[in-house]
């Protein structure tokens, strides 16, 4: 179980996650009562269900919690915003060994199945079928800087001021915190003026396809860098479709998949 909990939750993930995970409420001062599994070991088994895509009910017992456990701590996280912090960390880490490149950044957005939950809609590509969007904005290494969730009827064009509002102010080797792109890809579903006035006025540099003039593919192998990253996330096997009554819990699945990418890149700096 050791083992497995360590490959997991590596020894620099487990300390990163320190810094951001809340302190732990004592419920018993006096003490007494059964203690309290470990953080590590719930953490190692909410990877699991994101990676295997395994149900809680299904969660193996060789990680110690009872899946009833690990559930609740994953509720309390994501309400916490614990993984939103966490993937911001490690993107500290990586802007300060300058692994972020600004130079052109890329804008997409992928649909999933849903069940039922909040922030969910017709998908007009998949037979009106209920889904929602994944969105995301990457550097131009394919790394997520930026994510966010919709239903699947709501238009790329509405999801482009949000995320690039909510790239966060991120560590650089030299100089100050940077959030802004210096030129920013997208396909034709936001071909709008508005969106590139928008863009023009933060001083980001656009280059956007257009609607019967050029074909998104021209858009070449900036385009192809943020459409790996879609597959990168395709291998959190719980986003495959979502489940997730609870908008919340589905944006933490997004929230952790998008930071084990990061980590990934992390980590082979770490081990050259």
């Amino acid at each position: 179980m050791t083992d497995l909990v360590e490959r997991l939750v590596p020894d620099e993930l487990w300390v990163l996650f320190r810094r951001v995970v809340p302190p732990t409420e004592v419920i018993r001062p006096q003490g007494g009562g059964r203690r309290r599994a470990g953080d590590r070991e719930a953490l190692a088994a909410i990877v699991f269900v994101a990676t295997s895509g395994c149900t809680w009910r299904q969660l193996p017992p060789v990680f110690g919690p009872s899946w009833q456990t690990v559930y609740r701590r994953f509720a309390q996280w994501s309400r916490t915003r614990v993984w939103a912090r966490l993937h911001r960390v490690i993107l500290d880490e990586l802007g300060a060994r300058g692994e972020i490149d600004w130079s052109r950044c890329a804008i997409d957005s992928v649909s999933q199945r849903a069940a039922k939950g909040l922030l969910t809609g017709p998908n007009p590509t998949d037979r009106g079928k209920s889904g929602s969007k994944i969105r995301l904005v990457t550097d131009r290494n394919g790394l997520p800087l930026s994510l966010g969730i919709s239903g699947a009827n709501m238009h790329d064009s509405q999801g482009l001021e949000p995320l690039v509002r909510g790239i966060p102010p991120i560590r650089s080797r030299r100089g100050p915190r940077r959030r802004r792109p210096a030129k920013l890809h997208a396909d034709k579903g936001y071909d709008y003026n508005h969106l590139r006035r928008w863009l023009r006025g933060r001083g980001i540099r656009h280059r956007i396809a257009r609607k019967g003039v050029e074909s998104s593919q021209r858009l070449g192998r900036h385009r192809r860098v943020i459409e790996r990253t879609v597959s990168w996330l395709a291998g959190c096997r719980r986003l495959h479709r979502r489940y997730e009554r609870k908008a919340e819990h589905f944006l933490a699945f997004v929230g952790i998949a998008a930071l084990l990418i990061c980590h990934r890149r992390l980590a082979t700096l770490l081990r050259a």
